[in-house]
């Protein structure tokens, strides 16, 4: 177990017993919070618990450089989470590796945790290292502090010290070449690292409306006055290798609604935004940005591994469980996260800024004032999401939901891995911390569940302003499909039935 002084990133951890808080309506609540305890602490939780607060702080730190990017960091996790899986299934009796299947195995009278926990931390720092290259030093720097020494990089398969490098190693052969062009080098693209190289280009300028169904950039305005306009986040990504889905269309959903085909639906859809958008409670504006996870968002993929590590703590996980929770949590959110980027592509719909300017040009609407606070009227053209103005909405298409299909996924899994949906947990925090200006006061808003926790995310979407809702019933729909039919197949590693995907 790691000591008590070990350094880590701010964690978020569950307080899984009886304690008191102040609801929305001021009285006692007894639910279990997520509460921030000394980040130092981790004598009760695995090492895979720590090199995943490492793998989320490396996460975070390349957000501060290139800004939310969240199909990119559900690879990267997702890489991580395999290569750590890869090395433990090493130390295991049944288990297989997913590049390697089962050469690596150790006899049994090797399978200590000593040998897991030094195989698990070289293949989690060279993967880390791999796809966070500016965090070397840093991330070496946490491999000292662990007790490990970083310099080497034996492949000797006698030891966990080369079975966690050969783990790695092959995990990050596979996916140098899986589609997402990390290294810049796809034919078609602009030689930067996970640049598009199929050509997209979108219908709608920034300025005008010419095709009110497809996608249209939105200009942001930064905290120093730049304004940016930022394209469609890697269009390509329907291009990338999946880890268990066959291929990016497997899970495509019929058509969402049109201009052109059903004009009736899709302005009720907008009208229903509008609706919330002019009526937020204070609790709704904390679901908004509970869901929207913060400034230094590590994406709906970090964010439903913290959830992750609520039942790690919650059910009291050796390193088994959570190397296995982890490395299921990490894939299934990296292929819902490319199937749903297959239908944005395959649509490039619209979202609410544009269906709003749309159908209200020339008049006014009621919507939120912006960060002072508050609703007023205003001409359709001013109407903004409850967003600020550096991030007004994600930049690429709305249909289907990222939040909601990963969310979808990502729950259903934790229910198929935990074999309950029960969850039990609260979010208490200050409602427009992020989005105004003053804080408002603490909500807490219940979790009761996997499925009403995802439930929730998809409808943060809609009461946000970044998705008509039948954006988010669809893809919360299609997620749960995903996680359901690659339960099995994940189950077929832990048991030794997997092999290699070519």
């Amino acid at each position: 177990m790691i000591g008590c002084s070990l350094w880590a990133p701010r964690v978020m951890i569950v307080v899984f017993c009886s304690v008191w808080a102040l609801s929305a309506a001021g009285q006692p609540d007894t639910k279990p919070l997520h509460k921030f305890l000394p980040t130092e602490d981790y004598s009760s939780v695995s090492l895979a618990y720590v090199w995943l607060d490492i793998a989320q702080e490396a996460t975070a730190r390349d957000v501060d450089r290139y800004g939310a990017r969240p199909t990119i960091i559900s690879r990267t996790l997702a890489i991580w989470a395999t290569a750590m899986y890869d090395a433990w299934a090493a130390y295991d009796k049944k288990a297989v590796g997913s590049r390697l299947g089962g050469t690596l195995r150790r006899p049994a009278t090797e399978h200590t945790s000593k040998n897991k926990e030094t195989a698990i931390s070289y293949a989690s720092y060279h993967a880390l290292v791999f796809v966070y290259p500016e965090s070397e030093e840093w991330l070496a720097g946490e491999m000292k502090r662990l007790g490990y020494d970083p310099k080497v990089v034996s492949t000797d398969p006698n030891t966990p010290e080369g079975i966690g490098n050969l783990a790695a190693q092959a995990v990050i052969e596979y996916r140098k070449h899986d589609g997402a062009n990390q290294l810049g080098d796809e034919i078609g693209g602009n030689g930067s690292p996970y640049s598009d190289y199929t050509y997209y280009r979108p219908v709608n300028p920034p300025d005008r409306i010419l095709d009110p169904d497809r996608w249209q950039p939105i200009t942001f305005t930064m905290p120093d006055g730049r304004t940016i306009t930022p394209g469609f986040l890697t269009p390509h990504w329907y291009r990338v290798k999946p880890f268990v889905i066959e291929n990016s269309a497997q899970f495509r959903p019929g058509p969402p609604p049109l201009t052109t085909t059903d004009d009736k639906r899709l302005r009720e859809e907008t009208e229903a935004v509008l609706s919330y958008n002019g009526k937020l409670t204070k609790e709704e504006k904390a679901v908004v940005e509970f869901m929207r996870d913060g400034p230094r968002s590590t994406g709906q993929s970090g964010h439903w591994l913290r959830f992750a590590q609520d039942v790690s703590r919650r059910d009291h996980h050796g390193l088994d469980d959570d190397v296995k929770l982890y490395f299921v949590i990490a894939n299934v959110a990296f292929d819902a996260f490319i199937s749903c980027w297959e239908t944005k592509r395959y649509y490039d719909s619209s979202r609410p800024w544009t269906l709003v300017r749309h159908y209200y040009k020339g008049k006014k609407v009621i919507g939120w004032a912006g960060p002072e606070g508050g609703v007023r009227e205003m001409p359709a053209e001013e109407w903004h999401p409850y967003s600020p103005m550096s991030f007004i909405t994600p930049p690429f298409p709305g249909y289907t939901s990222g939040h909601a299909t990963v969310s979808g996924a990502s729950a259903k899994t934790l229910e198929l891995f935990t074999d309950s949906d029960t969850y039990g947990f609260a979010e208490r925090r200050r409602h427009c911390e992020l989005t105004e200006n003053d804080a408002g006061d603490f909500m807490l808003l219940d979790l009761p569940t996997w499925s009403a926790t995802a439930e929730m995310a998809a409808r943060s979407r809609a009461l946000g302003g970044y998705h008509i809702p039948i954006d988010n019933d669809v893809g919360l729909e299609v997620g749960r499909k995903i996680a359901i039919w690659s339960w099995p197949r994940y189950q077929a590693y832990f048991d030794g039935t997997a092999t290699a995907r070519p």
